[in-house]
Order: C-alpha cells, then sequence, then structure tokens
C-alpha cells in the first residue's frame, strides 16, 4: 500500500535526475569517493564538497545507518542526502541489514525534513561496501515501502536508479511483486 507514492526503477546516471533530491552512497567522513559518491560529488561540483566539509567540521562523522542533507549544487536536484550504509561484512548479516534499511529509512526522513516531495536512491552499499545486490535490493525496497506506507503523503515519488540492466531487472521484479 503506497497511497499517493510511485516507487519506480529507472536506469541511467543518477546525476542526471530532477528530483526534488538524490541519495548519495556517502562515506562516513561525507569525503568525495569513488563510484555514485564520486559522481555525485563531480558532478554537484564544489558547493557540494564545501557543504560536506562544513558539515564534518561541526558535526563529526555520520553514524552507519545515517543520513544528512546538504545543498544539490550544480546538480538538477536541489539536495543530495548523503547515506551511510554498512560494508558488509563489518557486523552481520542480520546486522548488516538493519543498518542498510535504516539509511533508506534515514535518508526519507531528512528528504521531508528539508521539504523534498521526490527522491532518487543509488544501490547504497552494493559497490566498493560489498553488499551482495540481491539481498540489498531486498532491503531497500522492504525498507522504502515500510516508510512509505507509515508516511503515505509525505513523498510523492521514489526512484531506484539502476546502475545497469540486471540491477534494473532486480528492482523491478522486486517492486512488481508488490
Amino acid at each position: 500500500m503506497t497511497f499517493g507514492t510511485t516507487l519506480r526503477a529507472w536506469r541511467g546516471d543518477i546525476t542526471t535526475l530532477s528530483t526534488d533530491a538524490v541519495v548519495n552512497a556517502a562515506n562516513r567522513d561525507l569525503a568525495p569517493g569513488s563510484g555514485v559518491c564520486g559522481a555525485i560529488h563531480r558532478a554537484g561540483g564544489f558547493r557540494v564538497t564545501r557543504a560536506c566539509m562544513d558539515w564534518a567540521r561541526d558535526h563529526g562523522r555520520v553514524p552507519t545507518g545515517g543520513a544528512v542533507a546538504t545543498t544539490g549544487g550544480d546538480l538538477a536536484a536541489r539536495w543530495v542526502i548523503h547515506a551511510v550504509g554498512p560494508v558488509w561484512g563489518d557486523i552481520d548479516p542480520d546486522g548488516d541489514d538493519a543498518l542498510l534499511a535504516s539509511a533508506y529509512r534515514r535518508s526519507l526522513e531528512v528528504a521531508t525534513e528539508v521539504g523534498a516531495r521526490s527522491i532518487a536512491f543509488p544501490a547504497i552499499s552494493t559497490g566498493v561496501y560489498g553488499f551482495p545486490k540481491d539481498r540489498a535490493a531486498t532491503v531497500a525496497v522492504a525498507a522504502v515501502r515500510s516508510w512509505v506506507d507509515e508516511h503515505p503523503e509525505a513523498m510523492d515519488e521514489v526512484v531506484f536508479c539502476c546502475f545497469d540492466r540486471d540491477d534494473l531487472y532486480r528492482y523491478e521484479t522486486l517492486l512488481a511483486a508488490g
């Protein structure tokens, strides 16, 4: 049950989306990295990187499972939500699942706090953090559906931005399963 919120999968470059917010698969220091993180910092420009540096200076590290908002800088999105997912195997599989779900839920909470009505997620933790893609997708879709069911009027659209065809198929299958 998602009421007025559309959940969809889309294949492409998250930095080109014009949702209100895009999610960065961030590290705890909010430093530019590789993969999605590097792409968002490059496309968002110095304003995104500077906002991250300022936030980290003022608040310290972001806890795993947490999320914070900064400007979207030069992106089409107004906001970047920097979500810190777990490194696979750092705790235990169930603990990793809980931390990953928290990163998705916290991203949605932070997005609504800044006034975003649409948000795009990458596959958090599945790159250099090594989270198994099938497991991560299952956790992501379940966490987002649960949050949207609890907050049916908070978001208009949630996009799962997929890097390749396998990811797109994975998310489309989970979304279709309802």
